[in-house]
């Protein structure tokens, strides 16, 4: 469940509502094409922005939708309160795992975050993953950091928010972080645009933003790697450099928003406010990718 390809959906969001129909397909969209495991929930599922009520609907969907693929679900919140909340919700809807960064309104200390962690995993009885996204959340982790983390119980990966561009440079990284963790708890990369460099250099795992819309790109980048054919997978994603241009100008979450709308998976508008969708000039410029990509 820690390795292979993670697929992270939107959370669609209509009319101040969650599109439970939309998300729903979105979900055996992706139990259809074969993923390793399905992320509900996550920062490209908008979970920060759902109540708790929306937020345990959501998990109950996934887990419902995905068949025999195993669902995770975020359970991050500003309060460890409502973080263990969020974490029983999920635990009873039948997640296989739960996904927890350290959302903060107040900066944190490595203190606060290594207590966040303490508590919850006390509180578990599925594994965790530990959600390093700092451009989300502000918080950075040192490897010193991941390695007290990761010695907790029930953690059994930790995603990395990137590797270094080269090659050489991305598995001298990757080697580091995996001497200082325990041998269970896998490495799971994420940034799409460097997933490849990620999982040719080591990484086991590949929380993908792309993997929640179009699974079939990112799995044949994701089994390229695991056949040992790095050429193969740096090859596939070159090809889609067009998307992590757009990724780079507008942000993941507004141009998958897009790309699920315009191959009918979702309706317009589908984030929650106050995030707009891309205007008309942005939006004509991800349909000329799709387009000359063939994405489906």
């Amino acid at each position: 469940m820690f390795t292979g390809l993670s697929a992270f959906p939107l959370t669609p969001i209509t009319g101040e509502r969650v599109d439970e129909r939309a998300f729903a397909g979105l979900i055996e969209r992706l139990a259809d094409a074969g993923v390793d495991s399905i992320t509900a929930l996550g920062s490209t599922g908008s979970y920060a922005y759902l109540s708790r009520e929306e937020r345990a609907a959501v998990a109950r969907l996934a887990v419902r939708g995905a068949g025999a693929v195993p669902v995770m679900a975020g359970i991050g919140a500003l309060r460890t309160r409502h973080v263990l909340e969020a974490a029983e919700d999920a635990q009873n809807a039948g997640v296989a795992a739960v996904l927890l960064a350290p959302l903060s309104y107040q900066a944190l200390t490595e203190e606060d975050v290594v207590g966040l962690y303490e508590t919850v995993t006390a509180n578990l009885s599925v594994p965790l993953v530990v959600y390093d996204n700092p451009g989300t959340t502000h918080f950075t982790f040192t490897d010193e950091l991941y390695a007290r983390i990761a010695g907790l119980p029930r953690v059994a990966s930790i995603k990395i928010p990137g590797v270094p561009a080269k090659r050489d440079e991305a598995a001298a990284r990757i080697a580091r972080l995996r001497a200082s963790l325990p041998a269970g708890v896998t490495v799971g990369v994420s940034g799409d645009a460097l997933a490849s460099t990620g999982l040719n250099a080591g990484c086991q795992a590949w929380y993908s933003v792309i993997g929640g819309t179009l699974p079939q790109v990112a799995l044949e980048i994701t089994r390229a790697a695991e056949r040992g054919e790095p050429g193969a997978a740096t090859e596939a994603s070159q090809r889609l450099q067009p998307l992590w241009d757009l990724f780079a100008r507008h942000g993941s979450l507004r141009v998958i928003s897009a790309i699920a709308e315009l191959l009918g998976l979702v309706g317009r508008p589908n984030l929650p406010l106050p995030i707009r969708g891309l205007g008309d000039a942005a939006r004509s410029e991800v349909a000329g990718v799709v387009d000359r990509l063939r994405l489906r």
